[in-house]
Parts: structure tokens; sequence; C-alpha cells
């Protein structure tokens, strides 16, 4: 889950000023998490917890009311009886790898992502993407190969994976929408030779950067099984020691998502 917060701060000061390189800064002075961060969290505080994703994602946005959420989510946020809003935005997809790391089957991981998504995004898009972000995340952390993955989330979702970022990015321009986030982000995944390098072409393709980031980056650490340290240090000193604790109880919990430096010195 380290992965998808490494990325989302990494990814939060090109969302803004979207740049078509993967050469830049990992970290400067406004690299900060947002609401991809905080929702990923609570997504994981309730299986923790087992707790309804509805109530703990409103308690997770009222506590950190300027994280950067979409106009939609805000209203839910404010509504005294939330309904989902039909949303087949990228939202659904950014909070939902803690899914692919916490659960054991196939079914099992599509049938969370399907509850994590359908409290706020009920499009049948909106679910979709969250349960390719989460089946991707399955597979990698269960030792699939990257053809693997390809061909299985090709073969369930439609998602065309076969243009490469190079491909992709001369035309690619800022989009919210899972069909328009998540394919984009897996290919990142894909062409990558480690976690950094995911990240970083998920930023290149000048979109919603974080969220692109976000999504590759968790897919990433659940593949590659290690992220430097110093991007460690860096993204921890970053967040509050609520959230530290949910990181550090969540590994704890689901040892199969841990980095492999982990606990060992």
């Amino acid at each position: 889950m380290l992965g998808a917060i490494a990325g989302d701060i990494i990814g939060s000061v090109y969302e803004q000023r979207p740049i078509k390189t993967a050469q830049f800064p990992l970290f400067q002075d406004r690299s900060r998490f947002t609401d991809d961060s905080v929702l990923t969290l609570a997504v994981a505080c309730s299986i923790m917890e087992k707790s309804d994703y509805a109530e703990t994602l409103k308690t997770f946005g009222r506590n950190y009311p300027d994280a950067g959420y979409g106009a939609a989510f805000h209203k839910w946020l404010d509504s005294s009886e939330p309904r989902p809003y039909n949303s087949w935005g990228n939202g659904a997809a950014m909070r939902v790898s803690p899914v692919g790391f916490a659960f054991d089957s196939r079914e099992e991981v599509l049938l969370e992502a399907k509850k994590t998504a359908a409290v706020t995004h009920d499009h049948p898009e909106g679910i979709k993407g969250a349960q390719a972000t989460a089946l991707a995340v399955f597979l990698a952390r269960t030792g699939s190969t990257k053809e693997e993955i390809r061909g299985e989330i090709t073969r369930r979702f439609g998602y065309d994976l076969e243009r490469t970022i190079d491909q992709i990015r001369p035309g690619y321009s800022f989009d919210v929408s899972c069909q328009g986030t998540v394919p984009q982000a897996i290919t990142a995944f894909l062409d990558s030779h480690d976690f950094e390098d995911a990240v970083r072409l998920a930023v290149s393709l000048g979109g919603d950067s974080d969220t692109l980031a976000c999504i590759a980056g968790a897919i990433s650490q659940a593949f590659y099984r290690q992220i430097r340290p110093e991007i460690v240090l860096e993204v921890r000193r970053r967040l509050p020691g609520e959230f530290l604790d949910i990181l550090d109880r969540f590994s704890a919990l689901f040892p199969s998502g841990r980095l492999e430096y982990e606990g060992n010195g």
C-alpha cells in the first residue's frame, strides 16, 4: 500500500502543471499526500476493522477536508444521507489497492473492489476501474508475470494494454475517468523495470498525475516488492502519525504486501 501513497505524493505537484517527461525531481517542498492517499488509507482501515466502507470513507474525508476531492465527492461527504452518484471517475480506482493486498482469491478481490467503489462510484465504468486495479495488484503480488497480468486484465475488462507509454504520451491529456486512467496506469507498470520507473512513467503521461502514479505505484509495489529506502523515508515523513499507524498495522496484518527489506534491517 505504501507504493500507492508514494505515487500520490510524487505525482501531487504535477497534477496542475503536467509534464511530458520521466526526468523530474521525485520530491519537492510542495510534494504532499492528496485525496488518493486519504481514501486509500480509509479503505485499508475499513478492511482491518471490518467497518462499513461508506462510513469510513466519510470519516476520513471529513477529517481531511482539504485533500483535493472532486466536487461530487465533496457533496457526498457533506450529505447527511450520502448516496452513490453514478460516477465513472478514477476515484474508485485510486483508493482500492488495499483490497488487492488483503484478499486471497480473484473472486474475493473482485467482490470487495466492487463494494469499495459502489458506495460512490456505482457506474459500471467506476466499478470496472476499481476491479481492474485491485485485480492487477492481486495478480502482481501472487506471482503472475507481466504478460499474464496484461492478458487477464484485457480479457476481463476489455482495456487496451498493447500500446506503450511512448505511444500513449503524445496524445494523452488530463482525464479523470476510469477508462482514461486505469489502463494507462497499468501500462506504466507493464513498461517499467522497477517501482520508481513505473511512477516516473505514469507521471510523464501529463495527465491526472497523482492518481496515475498512485495506481501504477500500488501495482508496482506488489510486483517488485522493493522501493528504495530513500523514497520510503521521504514518504513517511510527509504523513501524519495516524496514517503511519494504519500503514504499519496493515503491513503487519497482510505481510504479502510488505516490502522485502521491512523488518530485516
